[in-house]
């Protein structure tokens, strides 16, 4: 455990880290061979005949009382047949290892849960291949020693492989709970709950398998209250697609990520996040942006059922209220989670502490944030799609991107974090706030009045600064495309650029820059292009490189900017998607001092570099 936990931790980054996260082999510390072995023998395994009411079995290791099945001993279990109001109990000893065959499996259980592992060393939950099977909860559950809340109940650590299908209804509870550590390696999983579609408290693992979740509240939740260390994700394959009120994944210390496939809804998706205000920039102000969406083609946008009354994080305030008993009323449309639920967490993807993401497809539509952590995110790999009514990426701490294919369809704010660190991959993002923000956690900047000035140079425009602070951003290498409502950078502390293609089509409204900086803004390598308005302007405070800001008057949307050098030749070009004022250049191949020619649409005037 030991092991696994320092190689989890390791996602913590500080501000020189820039190397991929270590991968771990699926048949490392985190799972054995057994988690993915499906195989049984059905010589030599017992098998349990579910017949309506009752059930039949030669074995002594099964007591049947009524529709109550009891597993007392090691071994493999095979179940096959209908347990229409019922439970399967395992109850073995806390060395056991029992594999539980659901084989065309069916069990109901009115007030509890339909299948209770309540002690054994490990429960191995096999789909056999082929085999549809059912576990779900009546409607209710009812008080008891154990406080059962899923229809899938696990006091022990449990396993979840094969290649058949299990379907879980849990319209009071959580869809499947796991007390200690859940793996999850083979099999196909639609869940539906009222509350969490899975509950852990150690971990989930995942390295296969297939999940579609439908929950009240998170799609998958993992916390541990009373061991900081434990309550973490960790997955390496796989298939999630999560319609949740709350989360789609939630960790209470760290999230893993090294490979596998995500399509997460949570909180209704980013149309139904709350306006934001205070931000002064008139109508480019709140929600709205420039006419992105995901363009995901046609959906059909399922309803998460309601929470029961009660829990801050379920049901919003006009839901219908619980239906008891039965199924009838399960799929009744529900209120998602909305703006006037506040206690609510609607984010995609959300660490309590680290998030290292390494490989896997990203599809996230989230009313709050998209990726969430409450340290630090690295992001080494991976190909993401993100639409979010606040920031597609928020560290508490740092940020750091070195490799993966980020689009940001739709975003408050695209990239925030105290310490902000972009050394390759390629990013496109649209805010309708700041394109990256180094902040510390505060979705908005302060403002602390006038400069002396008005100059146009390598110093500044003069004009409005933000509060100061310790935030940094060091773009390093990589591809970087912003357009924002708001600033395009916005370091309230200093801006660093040494590599790297950066483009910034900023708007000409309001109180927002291209480049928002309180200490220092220098640029020493890399391309960068940015357009924007010039009522807070700001250039680069030093460079090594030359650089050429200007003024250009009030120019359209699609106005091509060409930059030559002495010879003619093509330095820098670009057609900035927003109107602008302002242009501000930098390249390797500008010296200060040297003299050019830019061409704003059909005028060319010369321009000297600073």
């Amino acid at each position: 455990m030991k092991r696994i936990l320092s190689v989890l931790l390791s996602v913590l980054v500080g501000l020189t880290l820039v190397s991929p996260l270590p991968v771990l082999a699926a048949n490392s510390d985190l799972f054995t061979d057994r988690d993915f072995d499906a195989s049984f023998d059905e010589r030599s395994s017992v098998v349990i005949t579910l017949n309506g009411t009752s059930a039949a079995c030669d074995s002594d290791a099964v007591e049947i009382s009524g529709s109550i099945v009891t597993i007392a001993d090691e071994g493999t279990y095979i179940l096959t047949g209908s347990l229409e109001n019922g439970t399967v109990i395992v109850r073995a000893d806390d060395k056991a290892k029992v594999q539980l065959v659901l084989h065309g499996a069916s069990i109901t259980s009115a007030d509890s849960a339909a299948l209770f592992l309540e002690s054994a060393d490990k429960v191995f939950l096999t789909l056999a291949d082929g085999t549809d099977n059912a576990l779900a909860n009546g409607g209710t559950f009812a008080k008891d020693e154990y406080n059962i809340d899923g229809a899938l109940f696990a006091k022990c650590d449990l396993t979840l492989n094969g290649e058949g299908s299990l379907s879980v209804q849990s319209p009071a509870g959580h869809g499947i709970v796991c007390k200690d550590d859940l793996k999850i390696t083979g099999g196909q999983y639609d869940i539906t709950a009222a509350l969490h579609g899975i509950d852990a408290n150690d971990s989930v693992r995942a390295a296969g398998g297939s999940l579609t979740v439908l929950s009240g509240k998170d799609g998958i939740h993992v916390e541990n209250n009373d061991d900081e260390t434990l309550g973490y994700i960790y997955v390496s394959g796989g298939s999630f697609t999560l319609i949740a009120q709350g989360d789609g994944f939630h960790a209470g210390s760290t999230v893993q990520i090294e490979g596998g496939s995500f399509d997460i809804t949570a909180g209704g998706g980013y149309e139904n996040a709350p306006a934001h205000t205070g931000n002064g920039f008139g109508g480019f102000g709140g929600r709205g942006g420039f006419g992105h969406g995901m363009n995901r083609g046609p959906q059909t946008q399922q309803t998460p059922p309601s929470a029961p009354d009660g829990d801050a994080q379920g049901t919003a305030p006009d839901a219908p209220p619980e239906q008891p008993g039965g199924f009838s009323d399960f799929d009744a449309p529900a209120a998602p989670a909305s703006s006037a639920d506040s206690t609510a967490s609607t984010k995609g993807i959300k660490a309590g502490t680290d998030m290292g993401i390494s490989g896997g497809t990203f599809t996230l539509d989230t009313a709050d944030d998209a990726f969430h952590a409450g340290g630090s995110i690295t992001v080494a790999g991976g190909a993401f799609t993100v639409a979010t009514g606040d920031d597609a990426f928020h560290a508490d701490d740092t940020l750091t991107v070195t490799d993966g294919t980020i689009d940001i369809a739709s975003s408050y704010e695209g990239l925030e974090a105290l310490h902000i660190i972009v050394s390759g991959g390629e990013i496109s993002l649209a805010a309708t706030d700041d394109g990256l923000n180094a902040a510390g956690g505060r979705d908005e900047s302060g403002i602390a009045g006038p400069q002396a000035g008005d100059t146009f140079g390598r110093r500044g425009f003069g004009g409005w600064q933000s509060g100061a602070s310790d935030g940094t951003i060091l773009l390093s290498g990589g591809k970087l495309y912003i357009e924002a409502s708001g600033d395009g950078i916005d370091s309230n502390g200093s801006l660093e650029i040494t590599g790297g293609e950066i483009t910034v089509c900023g708007p000409t409204m309001g109180d927002t820059a291209t480049l928002d900086y309180d200490t220092a803004g220098t640029i020493t390598g890399g391309t960068f292009i940015g357009t924007g308005g010039s009522s807070m302007a700001q250039s680069f405070s030093d460079a090594s490189q030359g650089v050429v800001a200007v003024r250009a008057g009030n120019q359209a949307a699609g106005t091509e900017i060409i930059l030559l050098d002495g010879n003619g030749n093509v330095l820098l070009s670009h057609t900035p998607a927003l109107p602008f004022s302002v242009v501000i250049l930098s390249s390797p191949d500008l010296t200060s001092g040297q003299s050019c020619t830019l061409q704003i649409g059909g005028q060319s005037e010369q321009v000297t570099a600073q």
